[in-house]
């Protein structure tokens, strides 16, 4: 098993969906920029919760692959289109969060940018991930 800890400095509120940061040990693996597409790219959905939902499936194919699963995921960078857009789907995004990835909550930050590569991509997200050693 991954040996990881969520590091919350005594005092502080604890954060809600997310680490302040996280300590880990084992093998550790990095997924590019991941967009809501499927294997033959191309997107599944116009909105960006569905995006957001095929962004998940696409990084837990990767992360597997390697060796991990939604539990060893220590840290995700989201960039999104719309800020708007995302604290509008906040609930299906959560829902879809849940299901996918669980009770597990890494150090993450999400950052609206003024547009992606993929033209069509409103989400576009990084992650690590630390597995344990063979």
């Amino acid at each position: 098993m991954t040996a990881h800890q969520s590091l919350l400095p005594p005092g502080w509120k604890r954060p809600r969906g997310y680490a302040n940061g996280i300590a880990a040990s084992g093998r550790m693996l990095f997924t590019a920029g991941v967009v809501g597409w499927d294997a033959e790219e191309r997107f599944v959905a116009p909105d960006l919760a569905g995006q957001f939902r095929q962004v998940l499936v696409n990084t837990l194919a990767i992360l597997a692959e390697g060796g991990a699963g939604p539990e060893h995921i220590v840290r995700m960078t989201w960039y999104v289109t719309s800020r708007a857009e995302y604290l509008g789907q906040i609930a299906e995004i959560g829902a879809a969060y849940r299901e996918l990835i669980g009770r597990n909550y890494p150090a993450m930050a999400v950052v609206e940018v003024a547009a992606l590569v993929e033209a069509e991509a409103k989400v576009e997200i990084e992650t690590i991930a630390v597995a344990p050693t063979a």
